[in-house]
Order: structure tokens, then sequence, then C-alpha cells
């Protein structure tokens, strides 16, 4: 090993542990990890996936909360999450067609009934929207940002309602796959380049909110007859389309229906997913020996229902450590958390799905507050940069979780974590040298060497 020292950084329950650089780790010989120890073990030579990036959704109710703030706290914010020195280094984002359930009302783009989208213009986003994004933007020019649409416009859907589901009719496939080149162009000609696209946000869930549904041989027939060939047509081919865009459970079957179609394979770049129904990490791993070259992207996840009196809980953050270390180990390239500034009631939302993000703002009283999944994100989103390559990375114990990345300036980091309740002594092992450290009770640690 090059190095025989390491930076340590710690959260754990303790107030001055959040993000905190501790004394550094010294690595020495030792030719074999006891199988009972508590032990992770990186292998730098095997190296795997590439890391597009890490980051939150840019929604309009992060946007009309964010514009509520006095504009000490609106730099604030934006350094929290963007600046790579003095925050989270944020690099990945996430918005929407339209509105979707975390907008203060429903809107579209477009007069009712106009399918060559004469009418189409996006000047509801120039109220929020749009001005957050250009901070975000100014903060980290070099952001990646990718779009999803929650639902068709109610006049081209089957049950006439942006709402509770419904299919996209037949006769509007075109158009539809028109509105979504239209808002990528309109975009990039207000200087917010656009990275990807999913097909639809949640294409199983008839939901309260604006949603649409479609079987996995929908999607795909859309994909390859309609959307896919708009997006060439337009100069758009670079563009990273991805399909499914719901829970692990079924990212195989949904996946593999569409890479399966030669002609539909061809548009798409790979299989986003969320985490809202149980683990199921193997099925990323399952579609990947699949479909090896095709990427699993994480494209949506928070915690939920909002809560000011549970807002402290620790469970929140390690349920963003715990996905975040087994969704990168079965393949996942990004991760995208949900919004990334909530306001006092978990909003603004107009169907009352109020949610947990990692900032809330008081817009009552001009104030910033950070739940503990901020720093459980801040321990990959800070050290584990675009470009790294995810390295073989084992435990000897189920309940130390661990991944690791060698960065494209040869650093390597490894994440790990103990959701047990007792403080553990835990071992980074790498080739015939290892790391001791003290991982107390519900703590997460990053080790860069």
């Amino acid at each position: 090993m090059a190095q025989d020292k390491a930076r340590f950084i710690l959260t754990s329950k303790q107030p001055s542990l959040h993000l905190s650089e501790q004394a550094p780790l010294i690595f020495r010989n030792l030719e074999q990890p006891e199988e009972s120890s508590f032990t992770v073990m990186v292998d730098p030579e095997q190296k795997f996936q590439e890391l597009v990036g890490i980051g939150g959704a840019l929604t309009d109710a992060s946007a009309e909360t964010f514009a509520k703030l006095p504009s000490d706290k609106q730099e604030e914010l934006l350094t929290a999450y963007y600046d790579a020195e003095k925050g989270l280094g944020y690099t990945l984002g996430r918005t929407h067609i339209h509105s979707c359930d975390f907008s203060s009302q429903m809107y579209t783009y477009c007069a009712d009934g106009d399918r060559e989208l004469k009418t189409f213009s996006i000047e509801p986003d120039r109220r929020y929207r749009l001005p957050f994004i250009k901070r975000v933007l100014e903060k980290n020019p070099r952001l990646t940002l990718f779009v999803s649409p929650w639902s068709p416009p109610a006049w081209m859907k089957n049950n006439h309602d942006m709402l509770h589901g419904g299919k996209l009719l037949p006769e509007f496939r075109s158009s539809w796959a028109q509105y979504y080149v239209r808002f990528i162009q309109a975009y990039q000609d207000e200087g917010v380049p656009i990275w990807g696209l999913t097909v639809q946000n949640e294409p199983m869930a008839a939901q309260t909110w604006e949603s649409c549904i479609y079987t996995a041989e929908e999607e795909r027939d859309f994909v390859r007859d309609f959307l896919g060939p708009a997006l060439f047509k337009a100069g758009m081919k670079d563009l990273k389309l991805m399909v499914w865009d719901h829970n692990r459970g079924l990212a195989y079957q949904r996946g593999a229906t569409v890479l399966s179609d030669p002609e539909a394979a061809r548009y798409v770049w790979g299989t986003a997913f969320h985490w809202y129904v149980g683990d199921m990490f193997e099925t990323l791993s399952r579609l990947h020996d699949a479909f090896p070259d095709k990427a699993i992207f994480f494209s949506e996840g928070c915690n939920y229902p909002f809560n000011w009196s549970t807002f402290e809980d620790w469970k929140w953050g390690e349920n963003y450590g715990h996905s975040m270390i087994h969704d990168f180990n079965h393949w996942s390239t990004g991760w995208t958390d949900w919004n990334v500034l909530l306001d006092e009631q978990g909003g603004p939302n107009h169907v009352q799905n109020f949610c947990f993000a990692p900032v809330h703002a008081d817009t009552r009283k001009g104030t910033l507050h950070y739940q503990n999944s901020y720093y459980y994100i801040g321990h990959f989103s800070k050290f584990v940069r675009p470009g790294a390559r995810r390295l073989a990375c084992t435990s000897t114990q189920t309940d130390l979780e661990a991944t690791a990345f060698e960065n494209t300036d040869g650093s390597k980091v490894a994440v790990m974590m103990n959701r047990t309740e007792k403080a553990q002594a835990a071992q980074l092992w790498v080739h015939g040298k290892v790391a001791r450290l003290q991982l107390p009770a519900h703590s997460i640690a990053t080790v860069i060497f």
C-alpha cells in the first residue's frame, strides 16, 4: 500500500460527531483477518461500475421553499449541498416534466387538445423552479440533471385525469413523445443542460397524485416506436434514457422486457429504480448479469410520512446508509435522493403527501434544519466522486455493512456502517495491512486511503 495513514470521518448520535474528522488511522501488517472479527476487506485490483454521481431532486416544492428563505439561508443551503469542500458536493439532480405531487398545484405546458403542441410553454417553471436550478448550476456548473414525467396531460389519458393512474391513449403517443423533446429543448435553451430522462415515474402506481400506468410491454413499445425515435430525430442520441423508474422488486422483469427487444434496447441507457417496497437488492444484480452493457440507476427515495416529533429519529439516516451501500454493491451507477429541501409541513404538496427531506426550512422563521440523513448521504457524496469505480468489498459480519470505491485521483474510499446497539472494534483490511477503528453504536464511517 502506498500510504500507511488514512483519513477517518465519523457520524454517530453524538451531536459533535456529524461528518467529523477523527485522528488518522494507521495501517499495520496483518496477513490474515480472523473470521470472527468485525472486518471490512477491500481488493483495489477488482474494479466494477463507474459512478455517475450522487444528489437529489430539484422539485417545485424545493424551489418554492428556497424562494421563501432569506438570502443568507439560501446561500447556506446551496453551499451545504453543492460545495464540495464546505458541503456534500452533490453532482446529480432530478426534476419533473410539468407538475408532480411536490408542486403546489397541477399544471401542464400546453392547452387542452393541442396535439401539435403549438401552445407549449414552460412559463410555469419560471416563477420558482428554473431560478432555483440556475442558482444550483452557479454553484456547480457540472451538475448532471435528469428529468421524469409523472403524468401526461389529462386529455391524453383514458381516465381524463392527471391523477389516479390511467393510461396514455394510443392516439396521443406521438404527441406525448414530442412533449419530452420540447421540454428538454426548452430547458437547454434556458442554459439548463439535460443529461438523462426516465420514461415514466412509477408506472405501476395509480396514485392520488399525478400518475400513469404502463405494463412492461406498453413501456417497451412506447420507447421503441415513439419516444426513442423522437429523441434521435431531435439530435438527442446521447441523452441517457431509462426505463422502469419504480421499486426494486420488479426491476428485473421490467428492465428485461424492454432490453430483450433489440429495437427498443438501442434507445435505452439503463433501468432506474426506487426503494419504497422492500430491499430485493439481488434483482439489480440479476439484471446486470443478464444485460451487463446497460446501467442500473437509483432515481428516487425518501423517508415518510413527515412529522416533527420523529424528525430526530436515527433510523432516517440509517435507511439512507443501508440503501446506498447495497445499491452500489448491486451495480447502481448513481444515487438520487428525492426533494433536497421541504418546508415545515414536509411540502408544499397539492395532495398532502408530506415527506421528509435531508434539510427542512421553517419558512415562518427563516431557519434551516438538518436531518441525520443529510450526514449519512455526505459520507458518500463528499468522498466518492463522479468517475469513481466500485471496488471489491466484503465484510466478515452481517451487521457491518460496507462498500468501497477508487476515485479518479487514485484515492480509495471505504464506507462502513454499524447499525447495532453497541460499539464495535472494527478493522479495514487491504492486501495484508489493517487499520483499526472504533465504530460507535448506530454510526457510519468513511475511510480514505
